[in-house]
This record gives C-alpha cells, sequence and structure tokens, in this order.
C-alpha cells in the first residue's frame, strides 16, 4: 500500500485529500502549535470536501469559556450528534503538539502529545473519509499519514530484509467501556484485549503467546526516512526465557535510535552510534516490559526528540543526535521476542 507524502506547513484554513481514504490500523498525525490568543479550532475528518459533507470526527479544542475544553461530535445529513466533552485540554494556548488519530476497528483512539487522550466510537464508516479540514487558531508544521505494512518492500544492497508469508496481523483494537482515560493498544484476539481493554488497564496481563508473523531479526526499509509526526508502531510478545531484545532505527552508518529493554538489569538502556562509537546511555524511566507477555511500542517522531509509548503510555523521551531524519530509513527488531504486527 503506498504511503501518502505529508503536507508540510499547510496555510489555515486547510483542505486536503485523505489518499486511499480511511482504514483499520491507518493514523494521521498532526504536529503544530496552538496560537496564543486563540478562541478555538478544530480538526475534521469529513466525508469528501464540497458543499456540506459529512463529518465523522469533529475534534475541537475550546478556549473562550471558564474552563478549557475539547469537544468530539458527528455531523450527518446536516445535523450534529450528541457532543462528548473532555474537560483535561491537552493543549494549551500557545504550545506545541502532537495529535495523532489511530482508527480501529470499532473508534478512533486520539493520542496527544504521545499520551492517549480519548476513545471515540465510530458514527460513521471510516471507509468513508476521503478528506481532512484543519481551521481556526491554530498553524501546522506538517500532517503525515501512516498504513499499515502489507508486504515486505524489495531488500536493498547490504541489507537483508526478511519475508514472510500470510496476512499482516493488525493488533489495534479499541476501548468500549472502560472510560475514556484507558489506553487502547489490544491484539485482535481475547486474550490481548483482555488484558489492556480492562478497566484500570496497565497491569501486568496474563501470559499469551500470539501466531507469529514474523521472522526475528527484523528488518525493513522506511520508504521515505523519518520526518516529524511519522509513527512506527511494533507489536509482539516478550520470549519467556527473554534476557534483552532491542528496536533500532538505522541509516546507512549508523544507528540512530537503539531501543533496548534489558531483562537482566530490568532497564531499557537508549542510545545512538554515530560514527562507528556508541554514545552516552539513556538509562531511566523504568521497566513497562515483562517476560512472556504482549506488548505495544509506539515511537513517534517529533521535530526535537522520539517520543516512545508502552501499551498506550508515553514512557521515554529521546532527543535527536542524528538530525538528517530522512536518512534514517532502516527498522531493525532483534532480541527474545516475536512479532505480531509492525506498522510504519
Amino acid at each position: 500500500m503506498a504511503c501518502q507524502q505529508p503536507f508540510f506547513n499547510p496555510r489555515v484554513p486547510f483542505t486536503g485529500r485523505i489518499q486511499g481514504a480511511l482504514h483499520e490500523g491507518k493514523t494521521i498525525t498532526l504536529t503544530g502549535r496552538v496560537l496564543p490568543g486563540s478562541q478555538r479550532f478544530y480538526v475534521n475528518l469529513q466525508c469528501g470536501s464540497r458543499g456540506n459533507p459529512d463529518i465523522a470526527l469533529h475534534f475541537n479544542p475550546r478556549y473562550d469559556g471558564s474552563k478549557d475544553v475539547v469537544i468530539c461530535n458527528t455531523m450527518q445529513h446536516s445535523e450534529w450528534g450528541p457532543e462528548e466533552r473532555d474537560y483535561s485540554a491537552p493543549m494549551a494556548r500557545g504550545a506545541n503538539f502532537t495529535l495523532m488519530f489511530l482508527v480501529n476497528r470499532d473508534s478512533y483512539s486520539l493520542i496527544v502529545n504521545g499520551s492517549h487522550f480519548m476513545e471515540y466510537l465510530h458514527r460513521l464508516s471510516f471507509s468513508r473519509v476521503d478528506t481532512i479540514n484543519v481551521d481556526g487558531g491554530v498553524e501546522i508544521q506538517s500532517i503525515a499519514f501512516a498504513n499499515p505494512a502489507v508486504t515486505s518492500p524489495p531488500p536493498q544492497p547490504g541489507y537483508l530484509v526478511h519475508l514472510h508469508s500470510g496476512q499482516w496481523n493488525q493488533a489495534m483494537s479499541h476501548q468500549i467501556k472502560s472510560g475514556p482515560k484507558t489506553p487502547q493498544w489490544c491484539n485482535a484476539t481475547q486474550a490481548f484485549s483482555a488484558a489492556f481493554c480492562a478497566p484500570g488497564s496497565f497491569q501486568t496481563p496474563p501470559p499469551y503467546t500470539p501466531q507469529p508473523s514474523f521472522v526475528v531479526p527484523y528488518n525493513n526499509i522506511m520508504v521515505g526516512g523519518l520526518y516529524p509526526g511519522r509513527n512506527i508502531i511494533v507489536q509482539g510478545v516478550v520470549n519467556h526465557n527473554a534476557d534483552k531484545f532491542c528496536v533500532n532505527l538505522r541509516f546507512n552508518s549508523g544507528v540512530a535510535l537503539h531501543f533496548n529493554p534489558r531483562f537482566n538489569e530490568n532497564i531499557v538502556v537508549r542510545n545512538s552510534l554515530l560514527k562507528g562509537q556508541w554514545g552516552p546511555e539513556e538509562r531511566n524511566g523504568g521497566m513497562p516490559f515483562y517476560r512472556g507477555q504482549p506488548f505495544t511500542v509506539t515511537i513517534m517522531c517529533d521535530t526535537k526528540c522520539y517520543r516512545v509509548m508502552v501499551n498506550g503510555v508515553q514512557m521515554f523521551s529521546y532527543n535527536h543526535r542524528h538530525f538528517l531524519l530522512q536518512e534514517i530509513d532502516i527498522l531493525e527488531v532483534e532480541g527474545d521476542v516475536s512479532l505480531s504486527s509492525v506498522l510504519v
């Protein structure tokens, strides 16, 4: 499936086409800044751009009342439905933000600045959504799109790409009744859903072994390299006797991000390999992985850093040490894990 190129620095109001419409597993990521004097702005995921189109998701932060609020809604046949309001507005006036929409089978996951914000259940079929519209007191740096990978790209000289057969296991799920703040990063199987979608989740889930879909070590070419707003999602299960594993974002002569959970040390190490030498390790932030347990790692490329979420919760930030982001075009996973899904 072709990857749509981002929109960079679009002028607001902005209307752009979503190539191929929406489908399960697709993400749309906006980076930008709320203007200091903003009263409100909105982002619409809508069905067409002419006339008065249906709006599947209206995301609307408002700063003009006694308390900041985010309102979400759907408009169908020119009529708005019931509003969903959240008063824990995560975007402050004058502040930069990253907003990601993840399309699940039954909902949109809304993730702001690397943290899960809310779930919005579908009222219109997401397959009808082919347009994004932004207006109001906001400036946008980029609007980026990512699809679930459906096939391995051809290898390039010097890099081994492991091909595999069968269908990719799209493992994003949704929140149904457990409240708007519960992280929603679930496998489609009953066991995975029970582990992460229950009220009061982010507990140690029960042992689970997914159907293996990928060969480890795993390598993949990220066409176009990285850019602000691009996201990488890796899902799988830690082996029961795991010592360590790593997720690497590489370029032709080094490693921009080495993300390395080590179970014997009970720590996650982050580092970069530049000019043939490893830099200083970053070792703070705790250990959110467990032997024998499923995981979802989301790496969000921001303008100044990588934000790393584990099971829907932002755990780590890592400032860029290699700044030519477009050169970083290799995703590598090695070590004691079984992979079930990779989205780039």
